[in-house]
């Protein structure tokens, strides 16, 4: 595939304002990673393609129902409890 810096030039500029943090942090990954065996080992790694267990998609969805309901500890809330 030929890509041009002109190209992903205009991919970033049509991708909207709120997304632009993730995305940025996604390139710095290209860039910081280079200088650093393990930041490019992580930056390089495989996506875990393992299907998730009925156990695992259980905590998930009580996760999501405790974010949903306000059972959620901030985080100067919880620095507190543990005594940090």
């Amino acid at each position: 595939m030929n890509v041009t810096r002109e190209e992903i030039h205009r991919i970033i500029d049509e991708i909207p304002e709120s997304q632009l943090p993730t995305v940025l942090s996604y390139l710095k990954r290209f860039t910081d990673a280079s200088d650093d065996p393990v930041q490019r080992a992580l930056a390089n790694a495989p996506v875990d393609d393992e299907p998730q267990t009925e156990e695992e998609q259980r905590a998930v969805q009580e996760g999501k129902a405790d974010v949903r309901l306000g059972r959620t500890l901030s985080t100067d809330t919880l620095k507190r409890e543990l005594g940090l």
